[in-house]
């Protein structure tokens, strides 16, 4: 009875490591989105397709996975959680990175300030930023990925001090933050691109000079950083265009817009990032504002790992 008993037990432990690596394994295979730049076209008021609803829309047919990340400028917030309550569900992650219309926006930093640290008690946070970014930079972990959102108007003492850069305060906070983390990948998000390229379908170019390239020995610090820890990707916004370039073993990748037909200039789009395991694959969808709004017109998978 004693060797049954033993081999019992054995049987349930090896049964128990099984299971262990079967919930490992469907933790470290996940989806994100990332969508950028929906400012001033979310909301009741233009609860259309045309707009930010139609991305989300589009979205929800593909899969949301797991949670959201948007690298600024989507002011006003409480809109887009309007319309992410209503097309993706109350219950949906959403985690809003700074961009400098937010940052310049009393009532949007209030808002973001109280959403990340007592509204919705944001999950997965294991790293919060340092006095004065508490809720505006932080860290989380999801299965076997470690996300950094970036508050790059942070000064060393508020929030919003400065016009857009990796100074000595952010870059101390982020080397330090991935000094500590072990996970197999690591996305960095910050709203202004390092380099700024055109619109990989219009061609257009915007904010040259004016993003982090305005400081340029800051950025290329920055950039040698995340490439000596590597980082997968940084994901940016604020230019409205989409782009993708590895640039010394780190992509960026900057989301463009998501504000429909407001912005002709290049297509509406939202990204969504499949990771399994080591494994990481990027799947762009753009509208070209041909009167059917399914974001089907520009569709791209790539892998970036």
């Amino acid at each position: 009875m004693k060797t049954l008993s033993y081999v019992t037990l054995f049987i349930l432990m090896l049964l128990l490591n099984l299971s262990c690596s079967f919930l490992q394994y469907e933790n470290e295979s996940f989806r994100f989105t990332v969508i950028a730049d929906s400012r001033a076209y979310t909301g009741a008021k233009y609860d259309t397709p045309e707009y930010f609803r139609g991305v989300l829309e589009a979205l929800k047919k593909v899969g949301a996975g797991k949670f959201m990340i948007t690298p600024g400028d989507m002011d006003p917030p409480d809109q887009v959680r309007w319309s992410l309550d209503k097309y993706l569900g109350k219950n949906f992650i959403w985690y809003p990175v700074l961009g400098n219309h937010e940052e310049e926006t009393k009532s949007d930093m209030g808002y973001i300030r109280e959403y990340n640290n007592h509204g919705n008690k944001l999950p997965y946070i294991v790293n919060k930023g340092p006095k004065g970014s508490e809720e505006t930079m932080y860290s989380l972990d999801y299965g076997n990925s470690h996300f950094i959102i970036l508050n790059e108007y942070y000064d060393g003492i508020s929030d919003d001090g400065t016009d857009g850069d990796i100074n000595d305060a952010v870059y101390k906070w982020l080397k330090d933050d991935l000094d500590k983390t072990d996970k197999t990948n690591i996305f960095v998000f910050g709203h202004e691109p390092a380099f700024v390229q055109p619109d990989q379908y219009s061609g257009r170019l915007r904010h040259v000079g004016n993003s982090l390239d305005k400081y340029r020995k800051n950025r290329d610090r920055f950039w040698n950083l995340l490439e000596d820890k590597n980082v997968i990707a940084y994901f940016c916004g604020h230019t409205h265009n989409y782009s993708d370039i590895l640039i010394n073993n780190v992509w960026q990748i900057d989301a463009a817009h998501s504000r429909g037909k407001d912005d002709l200039g290049s297509p509406s789009t939202f990204l969504t990032v499949d990771v399994n395991y080591d494994k990481v694959t990027v799947t762009v969808y753009r509208d070209t504002h041909d009167g059917t709004y399914d974001y089907k017109d520009i569709v791209k998978t790539y892998r970036i790992k």
